[in-house]
């Protein structure tokens, strides 16, 4: 027979009982106990960092448009690769609510947009590489600012990534607690 239940020690209820001298006194177990659980949703929160990195995401997403939409009038090529970024933005505010209340739809959400930010940020990467401009300074340095930020885009995609994985890929129904009981000697 299989097991269908694996004790991997996210969950440990701790149960001080009294002392076996003093039974008759009170009681043996106490009313109220102490449970620690191990979520992982709270290790996303707490060493993820998603709200400070989806509001970064958020702003250098609009940055990147903005700076898109202002130099379309030299070149129209800039867009290819800018305008897309609104997706860097949703994907920004979806991973600042994931940090900011535990609700699993939302950070689902979330992961699925950073996968998307990820792989469209390395494409506007190579977009970018690809048609560097060789005619203005102003133009060559805007460009290049353009490019540092979809490759901050991308490590920042890539680090919420690894994290929401961990906050949403995981065996949640298939645990058994540790229940240990400490004397009250």
């Amino acid at each position: 027979m299989k097991k269908t239940f694996v004790c991997d020690e996210s969950m440990i209820i701790t149960i001080p009982i009294g002392s076996l001298k003093y039974v008759q006194e009170g009681p043996l177990m106490p009313e109220k106990f102490h449970c620690v659980y191990k979520d992982s949703y709270k290790v996303f929160s707490i060493n993820g960092k998603p709200k400070p990195l989806g509001a970064a995401q958020a702003i250098a997403g609009v940055f990147i448009i903005t700076l898109g939409l202002i130099f379309t009038q030299t070149k129209d090529i800039i867009l290819f690769y800018t305008q897309p970024s609104i997706l860097f933005v949703v994907s920004g505010m979806l991973s600042y609510a994931a940090g900011q209340s535990p609700n699993m739809h939302v950070a689902k959400l979330s992961f699925s947009l950073n996968i998307l930010s990820f792989f469209w940020s390395a494409a506007a990467i190579c977009l970018c590489a690809l048609w560097f401009p060789a005619d203005l300074k102003l133009h060559e340095g805007i460009r290049g600012l353009i490019l540092s930020l979809l490759i901050i885009e991308m490590f920042m995609a890539l680090f919420l990534i690894y994290w929401l994985s961990k906050a949403i890929c995981r065996q949640q129904f298939n645990t058994l607690p540790i229940i240990l009981l400490k004397r009250g000697d």
